[in-house]
């Protein structure tokens, strides 16, 4: 990708017993547009004695995107959607002043042998709507936009770019851009894009004047216009990005905001467990991290 700013390597992270490569945020570089967080689950085996139980946590400030590569995650929360995650489908969860969810192996493999891979995202809600009411959307994988170019697959996972329009309701301007090559090729697409743009290499490589990436590197751009780059025979990369904000994220734990005191709140109440229950999943709940601060 031409004039990179920054190479991010996945760092590793625990979500409670199942651990993660984590992107960011990062020390120099908090947030690339309005993206403020992305973990990398798996590749992992689980066997018939192992589940991925992540229990009831809230969310504030923002918006979430589940999307799996392989395996499937039985989300529940608050407002009381139960929908089963499998791979190409976009999870797209707005928390605005608070939800409640978990994501679980689903019940009828849980006794079996089974696989997990996929991106968990946030992205920041803008300073308008950090307080707006909750909601959920689950967009199949057939609804989301897929054209080819060449020897290149895309597909636009969420937001507007490419002349395309993801499905996904999202509340900024922005791009998440999945593309698959079946040869070498050159990609040329950064004169459509707008805003910052970060470059996720999932399986693969790249080659950037004259120098190799390879997987669980993140390479955030100095300018989205120049996004270009060599996808080897056989990659698979993600860009995102988009217009990012005027005022400052603030970051503790599960929550976003714009705000300390928002954040504060938020975390007062769940201490005292007065968020809204899950229906049918709350007998259990991760209690706030004690080394945390706001």
């Amino acid at each position: 990708m031409s004039n990179i700013n920054l190479v991010i390597e996945e760092r590793a992270a625990s979500i409670g017993k199942f651990m993660v490569g984590r992107l960011l945020p990062f020390k120099q570089k908090r947030m690339v547009g309005p993206f403020i967080f992305i973990d990398h689950m798996g590749p992992v085996k689980l066997n018939e004695r192992e589940n991925f139980d992540v229990m009831p946590h809230p969310h504030i400030g923002l918006s979430t995107l589940t999307f799996l590569f392989e395996g499937s995650i039985m989300h529940r929360d608050t407002l009381g959607n139960a929908v089963e995650i499998k791979p190409g489908a976009v999870n797209w969860m707005t928390a605005g002043k608070g939800i409640v969810h978990s994501e679980r192996t689903p019940e009828y493999l849980r006794h079996s042998d089974k696989s997990m891979h996929g991106l968990q995202i946030w992205v920041a809600l803008p300073k308008e709507l950090e307080q707006m009411d909750p909601e959920f959307f689950h967009i199949d994988e057939a609804k989301i936009p897929a054209w080819t170019q060449g020897d290149l697959r895309f597909k636009l996972v969420a937001g507007e770019a490419l002349g395309h329009k993801s499905s996904v309701p999202v509340y900024s301007k922005l791009f998440m851009i999945e593309i698959k090559s079946g040869s070498r090729q050159t990609v040329n697409i950064g004169a459509e894009l707008y805003g910052e743009a970060g470059l996720y290499i999932l399986e693969g490589s790249i080659e950037s004047e004259g120098n190799i990436y390879e997987p669980k590197q993140l390479l955030v751009a100095n300018e989205s216009s120049l996004c270009a780059f060599i996808m080897e025979a056989n990659s698979t990369v993600y860009l995102f990005g988009g217009e990012p904000f005027a005022e400052e994220r603030f970051i503790d734990w599960n929550f976003v905001a714009s705000s300390k005191e928002l954040i504060h709140e938020a975390k007062q109440k769940w201490m005292a467990q007065t968020f809204d229950k899950i229906k049918g999943d709350d007998a259990e709940f991760v209690p706030y991290p004690s080394f945390n601060k706001s």
